[in-house]
């Protein structure tokens, strides 16, 4: 990419073309951490609506430094702006779809799985909560000598026994955390874009939780909630 171009989109983000999607791909899979080019690179996603955003979202937040930074960046004005002149929105026939497609298909598409995250300044919960759960645990590795697990076990066990540790005594007296206050919290914290999270992560008995207490929440939109439960049972238990 010309130096004069990037610098160009980089002033203002809403040019972006897809032309210059290619371009900042390259210059991301040279320059990991060229944290601007990143940005630059998340929103050409966010603007063609692609289904490499959300997994891209992961990634350019494993290279940022100030994840805060980057959450106040995808839930700016300038990050949502989609203006393109030069493009035709092609209207689908939901009719036509719906018999063209399997079942499982056109159940993702009418619950936007896959399609990218919107979030917004109140939903920083839901950012980490998405970070947290896309995050993959450490495996062990199998193959590691038996030696050496049991050469770590009894390091550990001497590292123990020589810091002479005591068991205190039970405080009669101390309060006993109140867990019931955990989960009055979670109602308060929950969004529809937590609810997506748990959709696009496959955790479906979480999703149907989430929209359970969503409808409390706003009773209002208690019959969209229960119409996406329904839907979201009838994919749970396609194969």
């Amino acid at each position: 990419m010309v130096k004069e171009n990037y610098i160009k989109i980089l002033e203002n983000p809403s040019e972006i073309k897809d032309l210059d999607y290619n371009n900042l791909k390259n210059i991301v899979d040279k320059y990991p951490y060229f944290q601007s080019a990143r940005s630059l690179y998340l929103k050409s996603l966010k603007d063609q609506k692609s289904f490499r955003y959300n997994n891209e979202l992961k990634v350019t937040a494993a290279h940022t430094v100030d994840r805060a930074i980057l959450f106040n960046f995808i839930t700016s004005d300038l990050f949502k702006e989609t203006e393109k002149k030069d493009v035709i929105l092609e209207q689908k026939d939901t009719k036509t779809s719906a018999i063209e497609k399997p079942e499982k298909e056109q159940l993702e598409e009418e619950l936007n799985i896959g399609t990218p995250l919107s979030f917004t300044k109140n939903e920083a919960f839901s950012f980490n909560q998405w970070l947290q759960l896309s995050s993959e645990v450490p495996k062990v590795n199998p193959e590691l000598p038996k030696k050496k697990e049991k050469n770590l076990q009894d390091d550990i066990i001497d590292r123990f026994i020589a810091n002479n540790p005591k068991i205190s005594k039970v405080n009669k007296n101390a309060s006993v955390p109140n867990k019931q206050n955990v989960v009055n919290q979670e109602p308060t914290l929950m969004t529809e874009t937590l609810a997506k999270i748990y959709l696009e992560q496959k955790k479906y008995d979480n999703a149907i939780k989430a929209y359970e207490i969503l409808s409390l929440k706003y009773p209002e939109k208690s019959g969209f909630f229960a119409d996406q439960i329904k839907k979201i049972r009838i994919l749970q238990n396609i194969k």
